[in-house]
């Protein structure tokens, strides 16, 4: 198994806990994005979308964090990552939907880059539009959350929901963001902090980190 990873990615984060958490080796390729490394015609070529993560296995290849986590599940079901019931596995799923697809996209690097380039707007400007939205996010996820979640997100194990969950705790850690009014959030994440899996995760603990 092959990961082609960067250290602050959220979704490449998401998958080096899921592969942690299972136990299964894997080797890192670091991609540098501030270098722009991702946008060589070679790293393109292999995926299209010029972004991280992308999994390799077995001569396949797989780009985005959800379903190299579902494949993952698939063919490593030991160590499960979603509930055996549907209505807990649609929970999960939506979990890291909210942070998958509503939080972290807006704020994605080269979101952020098109709005210092392209559009103008100063540093200021630009992490209150992060702060925004992390914000509206963990509002949301917040709430949820706090309905019934057990020791992790959705019972008392690791799921698909916190291996989303963790990095996107650590992008607001990273700007500052006053986590109190989410003591679901911060509660969950503390958690996780404290498994292996997580910890040797951590952008800190990654070869290629700054």
């Amino acid at each position: 198994m092959k990961l082609h990873t960067y250290f602050r990615s959220s979704a490449a984060y998401r998958v080096r806990i899921a592969l942690n958490l299972k136990g299964l080796p894997y080797d890192a390729v670091p991609v540098h994005l501030v270098k722009s490394e991702h946008q060589s015609p070679g790293y393109r070529a292999m995926n299209p979308s010029a972004l991280v993560p992308t999994f390799e296995d077995e001569g396949a290849t797989i780009t985005q964090s959800m379903a190299i986590i579902e494949y993952l599940e698939e063919t490593h079901p030991q160590v499960p990552l979603l509930p055996r019931d549907a209505l807990g596995r649609a929970r999960v799923r939506e979990l890291a939907m909210m942070i998958g697809c509503d939080i972290h996209p807006v704020n994605n690097l080269r979101v952020l880059r098109y709005l210092v380039r392209t559009l103008g707007i100063d540093d200021d400007a630009k992490n209150a539009w992060y702060r925004h939205w992390i914000e509206e996010g963990f509002g949301a996820l917040e709430a949820q959350l706090a309905r019934g979640a057990g020791r992790f997100c959705v019972g008392d194990t690791p799921t698909i929901a916190d291996c989303f969950l963790a990095p996107q705790v650590y992008n607001a850690q990273r700007f500052d963001i006053d986590l109190a009014p989410y003591p679901t959030i911060v509660r969950i994440n503390d958690t996780c902090s404290m498994l292996p899996a997580f910890v040797a995760a951590h952008p800190a603990q990654q070869p290629d980190a700054e």
